[in-house]
Formats: structure tokens, C-alpha cells, sequence
């Protein structure tokens, strides 16, 4: 590799690191899953589940949010190790007769990856999204 193309590529990776330095940090991992856990509920054995999902967010190794609808969602803890999960760009459930339960369903993460649900959590999204509102 020339001199010119070496030095071309450092400038444009200093370009690169200097612009995402003054970008706003996003909420960390940590802080976004207290949040949640602040509008969780006690654990369930099971949520209904028709066999699609509105959105879901990774919260970690073990953890995720799924939301079944606008306003329902769920805080899932999942056996570990489940090494995907935090990098996935998407997710599947398994369920039983339109239910996915603690100890028999699972979030599959790729292709192969199957990791097996532990805890299920209720969460109170629309206090939650009025807490966020009102700046708590």
C-alpha cells in the first residue's frame, strides 16, 4: 500500500472518530435497563403472543424488550450464554399455542442461536413513556 493511500486513510479515520466524538452518547445499557426495570412488573409464567411482534430492543446479554403492541411490552431475561443478542439486527420467539412461556419458549437469535427464557416482566410502557415526557 502507497504512502499517499496510507496517509489518505488515517485522515478520513480521524475525520470519522473526531465527528462521532461530537455526536450525543447514547443512553447507556445499564441506565436504559434500570429505566425499565423501574416500570416492570412482577414476574409472569406467560404473555399471549400471535405470532408477531412490533419491535424489540436488546438491553444487554440477557435481556430484552419486546413490545406485542403499541402499548404492551415485556422485559425478557434469557439463559445464558446467549452471545448474539446484544448485535442482532433481528430477533424470532418461539411459542406454544399462541403463548410464550418462562422455561419452554425462546428468543432465537440468527440462524442456530436459541436462548431459552427465564424470566418474563410485564412493563408499564405508557407510564413509562410519560415518566420520559416529563423529563424523569
Amino acid at each position: 500500500m502507497s504512502h499517499r493511500i496510507r496517509v489518505l486513510l488515517a485522515v478520513t479515520a480521524a475525520a470519522a472518530l473526531s465527528a462521532c466524538a461530537g455526536m450525543p452518547k447514547r443512553e447507556s445499557e445499564q441506565a436504559t435497563l434500570d429505566r425499565y426495570m423501574d416500570f416492570a412488573g412482577q414476574p409472569v409464567e406467560s404473555f399471549s403472543y400471535l405470532g408477531r411482534f412490533d419491535s424489540w430492543r436488546s438491553l444487554g446479554r440477557d435481556k430484552l424488550v419486546i413490545w406485542t403492541s403499541l402499548n404492551n411490552a415485556y422485559l425478557l431475561t434469557v439463559q445464558q450464554p446467549c452471545q448474539d443478542l446484544e448485535f442482532a439486527n433481528r430477533i424470532g420467539l418461539t411459542s406454544t399455542t399462541g403463548t410464550v412461556s418462562r422455561g419452554f419458549d425462546a428468543v432465537r437469535v440468527g440462524r442456530h442461536e436459541r436462548c431459552t427464557i427465564t424470566e418474563i416482566r410485564p412493563v408499564n410502557y405508557k407510564d413509562l413513556r410519560a415518566a420520559e415526557r416529563a423529563g424523569g
